[in-house]
């Protein structure tokens, strides 16, 4: 239980602190509106090594692609993935649902409808769903393996450095297409705020394009899995 617990807020503060760059740099009458792509990609990177570090007895897994990926390479117990994935969700939502709160004034300050739902949750720049299913798959699949590479070198906590630093570098060089969610509980959570919370001239929450945050990024981290168990005959002689 404890670890459920650990996760669910470890996803808070990561939403929290991501949701909350976004806000900063988009909404109306922020300080930081126009601050743009670069102070968001290093936002998100920092909040989810926030989210970790305050999750760090649980893996900090924050992600349930992450959890089903360890789970797929043997390093992870299938038994706990629901109740991770379930942490993590709920987690994302009430994250979600402070940083409205914490932005409200701004949120009705801001009139353009996408703006407000982007601040939750990703879209692509051009709709075309095979390419934006490739982006959040090859994003997540990166993001997986090199969490799968990373770990037996720096074991717990010093493993959040290079690991943020992937994430920053995912955001710079691979998000600009589709926002690189690569996490459900960062984007479905959000979304599920969006579509719930009464927010001054919203529109929809996009759910036909919904999906994609979810199934791509599992099956990306699915497949690095199984790619780092069929390549563990090169790294053997690094990690003994």
């Amino acid at each position: 239980m404890e670890n459920y617990i650990l996760e669910f807020i470890g996803t808070l503060v990561l939403v929290l602190f991501g949701d909350g760059v976004c806000c900063a740099c988009s909404l109306n009458k922020s300080k930081a509106q126009g601050a743009g792509w670069v102070v968001i990609t290093l936002g998100w990177g920092l909040a989810v090594m926030m989210g970790a570090l305050v999750a760090g007895p649980s893996g900090g897994h924050l992600n349930p692609a992450v959890s089903i990926g360890l789970a797929v390479a043997g390093n992870f117990d299938w038994a706990l993935v629901p109740g991770y994935i379930v942490a993590q969700m709920l987690g994302g939502l009430v994250g979600a649902i402070i940083v409205y709160i914490f932005y409200k004034d701004h949120f009705d300050a801001t009139e353009d409808k996408a703006t407000k739902l982007g601040v939750f949750c990703t879209a692509p720049a051009i709709k075309n769903t095979p390419i934006n299913f490739f982006g959040e798959f090859v994003a997540t699949f990166m993001l997986m393996f090199a969490i799968l590479v990373i770990n037996p070198f720096f074991g717990g906590q010093t493993g959040l450095v290079p690991i943020t630093y992937v994430i920053i570098a995912l955001g710079m060089s691979l998000g600009a297409t589709t926002g690189y969610a690569m996490n459900a509980a960062r984007d479905l959570s959000p979304r599920i705020a969006h579509a719930i919370l009464p927010i001054k001239g919203k529109g929809g929450s996009d759910w036909g394009y919904s999906w994609i945050p979810v199934v791509a990024p599992i099956a990306g981290a699915i497949c690095a899995a199984l790619l780092f168990g069929a390549l563990a005959c090169c790294y053997n002689q690094y990690f003994s």
